[in-house]
């Protein structure tokens, strides 16, 4: 099970931390990714993270703005979001991906997500 949470609304230039909380023991062994969706659109990859945290991945739109981080202690993955604009405004979610990677598959069933409004 994943459950996001941290999004609300924020001004332009402001800053948000999510966070996704993973269900099950074996969240270590899990490459992590976050996606999110605008309304119309469909769902698209922002980060990616390896299974130890060593490797990072971004969309070129947050590249340099947003920043992946884990704690597999705490069976949780996070999104720093910084200098967030209007086109940030989405409902993000996070799932298990294949491999991260500038473009990962992801896999299993999907949370509910957390919404992000950005106003301007």
């Amino acid at each position: 099970q994943l459950v996001e949470s941290g999004g609300r609304l924020v001004q332009a230039g402001g800053s948000l931390r999510l966070s996704c909380a993973v269900s099950g023991r074996t969240f270590s062994h899990y490459d992590m990714g976050w996606f999110r969706q605008a309304p119309g659109k469909g769902r698209s990859f922002v980060a990616s993270i390896g299974s130890n945290g060593d490797s990072t991945y971004y969309a070129r739109s947050v590249k340099g703005r947003f920043a992946i981080s884990r704690d597999n202690a705490k069976s949780t993955v996070y999104l720093q979001m910084n200098n967030l604009t209007v086109d940030d405004s989405a409902v993000y979610y996070c799932n298990r991906v294949e491999a991260a990677s500038n473009a990962p598959r992801a896999y299993g069933t999907w949370g509910q997500g957390t919404q992000v409004t950005v106003s301007s």
